[in-house]
Parts: structure tokens; C-alpha cells; sequence
């Protein structure tokens, strides 16, 4: 079982804007995180991405890149994402949460493909749908628990 940790948990009021950092999200079964835009999108409840990425990104294009800029919900770190495939689960503090998607087609309007002409969620983004619900803050443990192929 991989491990990894919580760094930044982040919502947005309005979709297509950058998610802000919050002290702390509540994730409930069949919506996502509660408060946030994307909340209640089918397959899309949650968004997830590792620090890694994000710092690749900004080396690759010379920029800093916020927690939640990438729209997503929880920013990980030490968690190989990679290794994510879709019916795997996440659990993230008290949340279980199982993988229904790896990327997502960019959306009109994207500030940071707007910025540098790119961005990571089509490629790298992990999105679940909420198993057991309850609250994530930075700090707590995310562990991935292979449900397919013979991790």
C-alpha cells in the first residue's frame, strides 16, 4: 500500500475559476466536496493532484502554481498518482474514495492553459466519487489501495 499526505485542501464558488485553500473540506457520498462548484459532477466528485506534478510544471514553464490553481480538491504529496488506475481507492483521512477517471478534457477558459498554453489536469488529474464520506485537512494520510491490476 502506497502512502502519501495532505497538503492543501481546495474549493472554488464558481466552476472554471482556480479553488482556493481552505482549513478544511467535507466529503459527502453522491455529491464531493460540500461548498465547492464541481460538487455533485457525475464520475468528478472529488479532483486530486500531487505536488510532484505540480512542481514539474512549474520548472517546465517557469512559473509558481498555487495549491488549487488546477481546480483540483486535495493537493497530495508523496503519493505516485501514476500508479492510480480507475476502481482503485484513495483513503484520504477518514474519506474512502474510489477512482472513476485519470484526466479530464481542459474547460473554456482555463486560467492557467490561458497563462502557458498547457496544463496538467488532462493528463494527470485523478477524479473519485466519494465512498464514505467525513472531513480531509492538510496533514492527514492519503494511502492508495490497488483494486485492479497486481499492485
Amino acid at each position: 500500500m502506497d502512502a502519501g499526505r495532505v497538503i492543501s485542501v481546495n474549493v472554488s464558488e464558481r466552476k472554471g475559476t482556480p479553488k482556493r485553500p481552505v482549513p478544511e473540506i467535507e466529503c459527502r457520498v453522491g455529491s464531493g466536496v460540500a461548498g465547492d462548484a464541481h460538487a455533485g459532477t457525475p464520475g468528478r466528485e472529488v479532483s486530486i493532484l500531487d505536488r510532484a506534478e505540480i512542481r514539474a510544471f512549474e520548472a517546465t514553464h517557469g512559473i509558481e502554481v498555487p495549491p488549487g490553481a488546477f481546480a483540483e480538491n486535495i493537493t497530495t504529496q508523496g503519493l505516485d498518482l501514476s500508479r492510480v488506475e480507475v476502481g482503485d481507492e484513495l483513503l484520504v483521512g477518514e474519506v474512502r474514495l474510489r477512482v472513476t477517471q485519470i484526466g479530464k478534457p481542459c474547460h473554456e477558459g482555463c486560467a492557467i492553459r490561458e497563462l502557458v498554453g498547457d496544463c496538467i489536469m488532462p493528463r494527470v488529474g485523478v477524479f473519485a466519487r466519494v465512498i464514505s464520506g467525513g472531513k480531509i485537512r492538510p496533514g492527514d494520510p492519503v494511502r492508495l489501495i490497488k483494486v485492479t491490476g497486481n499492485g
